[in-house]
C-alpha cells in the first residue's frame, strides 16, 4: 500500500512544496505565486491554496494580507529549541502511554511498527515517514491526556518537514526503526520510565543530528 498516493492531493502537493523550500528552490523571501505553483505541480488552485494553508500551519510559509504566501527565514537555533521541547513532550506521552494504553491501542501500535518494517525493507523513506508519523500520534493518543495530545500534536506538525527530511540522512531510517522497537516494547510492557527515556532520546537524537540535516539540505541546494 502506497500511503503517499492515498493522501489527499493537497497534502501530496504540500510535501512537494515543502521539499522545494527546504532544498532551496524557493529561497527565504520568495513569493509563492499560485499560478506558477499550479504549473509546476500540475494541480488546480484549490489544492494549491489548501497546501499553502497546511504549510502556513507548520511555519514553512507565511500568508500575508495583500502579499500572498511568502517563504520566511528559518532560524536553526529556533528549530533546535523546538526539538528540545518536542523531546520532553514525547517522553511524557511515552510514560503515560505505558501506564494507560489499552489492548486495542497496543494492537494498532504493533501493526504500525510492522508497516514501518516493511517500508524500511523496501527503502521507501516517504511512506516510512508517513507511517512513522502515525506511529507517534498513536503514542500521543495512548497517553489519554487530551491537553498533552493537543500540544504534542501541534509541535509535531511544526517540526514534521524536518523530521521527514532527516530520514534521508545516511542510516537514519534504520536507526529510527531500531529505536522504535525499544519504545514499543517499553510501552506495551508498561515500563513507564523506560518508555519516557527512550522517546526523549529518540527525539533528542534528531536534534543532535541537526548538523547532518543542514549538510543534507546544503548538498541538495548545490546539486
Amino acid at each position: 500500500m502506497n500511503l503517499i498516493k492515498d493522501l489527499p492531493l493537497s497534502i501530496q502537493v504540500s510535501k512537494k512544496i515543502e521539499d522545494d523550500i527546504i532544498f532551496g528552490h524557493f529561497l527565504p523571501g520568495t513569493k509563492l505565486d499560485e499560478v506558477e505553483l499550479c504549473e509546476r505541480y500540475g494541480a488546480s488552485r484549490t489544492p494549491i491554496r489548501e497546501a499553502l494553508k497546511l504549510l502556513a500551519a507548520e511555519g514553512l510559509v507565511e500568508i500575508r494580507p495583500r502579499r500572498g504566501a511568502i517563504v520566511p527565514e528559518v532560524n536553526p537555533m529556533t528549530l533546535c529549541e523546538m526539538f528540545e521541547v518536542m523531546a520532553e513532550l514525547e517522553g511524557m506521552c511515552g510514560r503515560l502511554a505505558a501506564r494507560r494504553i489499552q489492548d486495542d491501542e497496543k494492537t494498532k501500535l504493533l501493526s504500525m511498527h510492522q508497516r514501518c518494517a516493511e517500508y524500511l525493507e523496501s527503502g521507501d523513506s516517504e511512506n516510512y515517514y508517513e507511517m512513522n508519523r502515525q506511529f507517534h500520534f498513536q503514542i500521543y493518543l495512548a497517553s489519554h491526556n487530551s491537553f498533552l495530545i493537543e500540544q504534542a500534536g501541534s509541535l509535531h506538525k511544526r517540526l514534521h518537514p524536518y523530521r521527514r527530511l532527516q530520514l534521508r540522512v545516511s542510516n537514519r531510517m534504520s536507526n529510527s526503526f531500531a529505536e522504535h522497537e525499544g519504545i514499543v516494547q517499553a510501552i506495551i510492557h508498561g515500563n513507564e520510565a523506560e518508555a519516557e527515556r527512550l522517546l526523549r532520546e529518540h527525539v533528542v537524537i534528531q536534534g543532535q543530528k541537526f548538523t547532518d540535516l543542514i549538510a543534507t539540505i546544503s548538498t541538495y541546494t548545490k546539486s
